[in-house]
């Protein structure tokens, strides 16, 4: 039987008398492999620090039976040795000096990998990796020999690692089952569920309401029956008829109340928010016409002494959503910038309006709420603003929020809004999906889906690409190439 290795119980965790989780009990046994879910801000990585030790809970206790090694995402590589070969194996640098975010994330892989643990909590490790670091990085935890509990917005990732997934909401953990397609699976399973019990729960209210409705109509006839004088009648008949009158119409109204007292109690389905359809408009004066807006012809890309491209040609097709791929360094993110400054190099639309997101940590100094700060820049109406920004996470009072306020992952989010929203015929994104969960790139690929113009995007998410590319380009050896 697996001994347990970790164990939280009685758990709570608040910060600034704000409730972080709540946990009555969770295990984790030596060989399971688990995968933490949740949107931005929900204690995901709060969860694996309270496992790791590196955060003391509020209340009770969290048993550590075995030790473990953490792989902390945004903690930069600490001067520990790593096996030469691992580092061999991920092309780190000698130099450990001015690593970029891809080496950095390869150097903490490598330190983490040269020494065995018996557990491991890792929480992002895909950020920044491109597909042969990601491949890299299955191959090691395929066949990891101990507990496994892995924070990812990289969905294949956790399709291939693990087989429960853990759901942190509302500061509650939920246990599933199954890798992520069985989590997916299942969620839908409840989301229908809950659609068949919310239409009962409206049928049977709205039958026990007519029904209420129609006793109490009946004690009003009643009671309208009995004021009205009939003179022809004997006064001892009038008093003996009243009383029957009057007992009947109590009868009523005391089934009435009944029936109202039932409605209190039945149990209240929520209905589900449906997510609406979102398509961004494309106005008529940043319209183009040309079938290839951007194209090179024999380009060569050189930065510094390094040949990035080399005598490569390509068009990239109008309205269509074009993937651009290839391992770190290949020039990838060079080239959306050089189409970004409308580079001598290349041919682009001379009315080509292009709108960017860059790999870079996002803050707005404006004093305006999240809502008015894109009323402000925008003309779509409110409501399809609101509908934009909960796809997005903004929801209640984060609408209110001051956007000088926000998070480096929540002023990410607002940026990707206003990019989709603004005036713009041509999107440049590089690797917009690293600082974002699950549930925020679902909102991205709705957000590609539904919109007019042309999107070129840098990405090593092999299911983004999947959902949302029509042509996908890789980048290799010098050269650029259709997939």
């Amino acid at each position: 039987m697996e001994q347990i290795s970790y164990e939280l119980e009685n758990v709570e965790l608040t910060y600034l008398d704000k409730d972080i989780l709540r946990i009555d009990r969770l295990a984790i046994y030596q060989f399971d492999r688990i995968g933490i879910v949740g949107k931005n801000g929900a204690g995901k990585s709060s969860l694996l620090k309270l496992l790791a030790g590196v955060l003391a809970p509020t209340k009770g206790i969290v048993h550590q039976y075995v030790e473990c090694g953490y792989f902390e995402q945004v903690e930069a590589p600490k001067p520990i040795e790593a096996d030469p070969s691992l580092l061999g194996k991920l092309h780190v640098p000698h130099d450990s000096q001015n690593l970029s975010g891809g080496e950095q994330t390869r150097l903490k892989l490598a330190q983490m990998f040269t020494h065995y643990h018996e557990a491991l909590f890792i929480d992002e490790p895909t950020t920044h990796l491109d597909q042969e670091g990601i491949s890299f990085l299955i191959d090691e935890l395929k066949y990891y020999y101990g507990a496994l509990v892995l924070i990812s917005h990289d969905r294949a990732l956790l399709d291939e690692l693990v087989t429960t997934i853990w759901e942190v909401e509302d500061g509650k953990v939920k246990v599933y089952t199954g890798n992520y397609s069985d989590y997916v699976a299942q969620k839908k399973l409840e989301r229908e569920q809950q659609i068949i019990a919310r239409e009962q729960y409206l049928k049977e209210k709205s039958r026990l309401e007519k029904a209420a409705e129609e006793k109490m109509k009946k004690a009003e006839k009643i009671a309208q029956a009995t004021n009205m004088k009939k003179e022809y009648k004997a006064k001892a008949n009038r008093m003996f008829e009243t009383k029957s009158k009057a007992t009947v119409q109590k009868a009523f109204q005391r089934t009435a109340k009944a029936i109202e007292s039932r409605i209190d109690k039945l149990q209240e389905v929520e209905a589900i928010n449906e997510d609406r359809p979102i398509i961004f408009r494309q106005s008529k004066h940043v319209e183009l016409h040309n079938k290839f807006p951007i194209m090179a012809d024999q380009l060569r890309l050189v930065i510094g002494n390094r040949v990035l491209l080399e005598d490569v040609s390509f068009q990239l097709p109008l309205g269509k959503k074009i993937a651009i791929s290839g391992p770190n360094g290949s020039g990838k993110s060079t080239l959306l910038q050089h189409i970004a400054k409308n580079s001598s190099y290349l041919t682009i639309s001379p009315k080509a309006k292009i709108g960017c997101f860059h790999q870079m940590s996002y803050q707005f100094k404006q004093h305006e709420s999240v809502l008015q700060f894109v009323k402000n820049r925008s003309d779509y109406d409110e409501g399809f603003l609101r509908t934009v920004l909960h796809s997005m996470q903004f929801t209640g009072t984060d609408l209110q929020k001051t956007v000088a306020d926000l998070s480096g992952g929540e002023a990410i989010r607002l940026n990707l809004c206003l990019l989709f929203l603004g005036e713009y015929n041509i999107l440049l994104l590089d690797e917009p999906t690293n600082f974002l969960d699950i549930h925020a790139i679902e909102a991205l690929e709705r957000f590609i889906r539904g919109y007019q113009g042309t999107v070129v995007f840098v990405s090593h998410d092999r299911e983004f690409i999947k959902n949302v590319a029509d042509i996908e380009y890789k980048i290799c050896d010098n050269k650029i190439f259709l997939v």
